[in-house]
């Protein structure tokens, strides 16, 4: 079987022998009416449990756009124009509206990236500010505990409206929704706070309910208001095919369920070895966004079994805590110590760890062999390589499954 995945801004192709019993996860088979911007539109024109945002903001108001980093696929580009316009019909004015990018704990964007993400015509029209994680405010605790700081300029915003896309994570449940304000623009510590609890057993994808990472992010609510989300689902090929607009929890829950009918994906059972891609570019930048992808070839892998994990990681491991647990720490010492001392960014390194208790990981990536031997992954340069030296080990039955958009694809066995 001649399969490709994403790798960077391109594909690598494998070729399974015919004797491995293969699946292949991909979204499955959803009825579409609209897609693009024409499905933004449609969401903005009926929002759930909400008016339409040009019903809600008032001439003069100040208006916060709360949009994603470079290192999400949401395409701000092409939700920002209809809300924008929206906005400008109510009587908003452009010097009144600036777009905040989220960018938690990630690295601050250059002009390029900021034009890339928003188009050069919104760029030039309207005010687009990195997070300043000096520049934040406390806000109150959570009903966890979990002290929230939030960028300051969207706490003193008359209005704010938070755009996201919705895909599995690993711990929180499912992105989106008020992730935009939690993590997306808070300090380190508020951070470090909410993502401590990712060690609880309910801190899981797919979860929500029940999920103490994800209600924590939604407390967030009662303490400063969003007046308005939209939020979309990508398909394989990183194109909207769903959109919700509206109530910060009811429309994006409505949006996680839609992403279960096209990416939860029943399996017979686990595999003797998974091949998984994040998708590539942006989702394989560096090894901490490709973990995600990682994480959810878990739930497919067997005991004793390999992960043969294709992400090109070509700007390294993407995170200076996560660099320090991934090159400092072995993999027994990592899932102890983050239950000890919960570190944010070793949590990640710790998730990787876990992986490496039950399966080998054969890594595929743009980064020198030594050095990713040296962070306790089977390095390879060549994926048709790793394969064949994976198949070697495992034997001439091996099952296969092989997940090419695996930052979004969830596995769960029958029963």
């Amino acid at each position: 079987m001649q399969i490709s995945v994403g790798f960077g801004k391109s594909t690598v192709s494998l070729d399974i022998p015919q004797s491995h019993p293969t699946q292949v996860l991909v979204p499955n088979e959803v009825a579409l009416d609209l897609t693009g911007v024409e499905e933004v539109k449609r969401a903005l024109a009926h929002p759930i449990d909400s008016p339409r945002i040009g019903e809600i903001v008032k001439p003069g108001e100040t208006v916060a756009i709360v949009t994603s980093d470079i290192t999400r696929p949401l395409p701000s580009k092409y939700l920002l124009p209809s809300l924008l316009e929206e906005l400008y019909a109510a009587g908003i004015r452009r010097e009144d509206v600036f777009i905040a990018f989220g960018l938690g704990s990630h690295r601050r964007h250059t002009e390029a990236e900021m034009r890339y993400l928003v188009s050069d015509a919104v760029f030039e029209s309207v005010r687009c500010i990195d997070l300043d994680t000096d520049d934040c405010v406390p806000i109150g605790h959570t009903k966890f505990g979990t002290r929230v700081d939030v960028f300051r300029p969207v706490v003193e915003a008359d209005r704010r409206i938070c755009l996201g896309n919705i895909e599995f994570h690993y711990f929180a449940g499912y992105s989106g929704g008020a992730k935009a304000i939690m993590p997306g623009v808070c300090t380190h510590d508020a951070i470090q706070e909410n993502h401590s609890m990712m060690v609880q057993a309910a801190a899981k994808a797919g979860a929500i309910d029940d999920n103490p990472v994800r209600q924590d992010i939604d407390d967030v609510l009662n303490l400063i208001s969003v007046d308005f989300i939209l939020n979309v689902v990508l398909d394989e090929k990183k194109q909207i095919v769903n959109a919700v607009a509206g109530h910060p929890i009811t429309a994006h829950r409505a949006g996680c369920a839609f992403l279960d009918t096209l990416y939860k994906c029943e399996i017979e059972q686990r595999a003797d070895l998974v091949i998984v891609s994040p998708g590539g570019y942006p989702k394989d930048i560096n090894m901490y966004q490709a973990q995600k992808a990682l994480d959810n070839a878990k739930h497919a892998v067997r005991e004793g079994g390999i992960v043969l994990w294709i992400a090109s990681a070509k700007e390294g491991l993407g995170e200076p805590c996560f660099e320090r647990w991934m090159t400092q720490y072995k993999p027994a010492f990592m899932v102890e110590e983050i239950g000890r001392n919960f570190e944010l960014g070793g949590h990640k390194a710790a998730a990787i760890a876990m992986v490496l208790q039950m399966a080998r990981i054969f890594f595929v990536s743009d980064l020198d062999a030594d050095f990713v031997r040296s962070v306790n992954l089977e390095p390879y340069a060549d994926a048709q390589t790793a394969l064949d030296a994976a198949l070697a080990i495992l034997g001439q039955d091996a099952s296969v499954i092989v997940m090419p958009y695996g930052g979004s694809t969830l596995p769960f066995a029958k029963g």
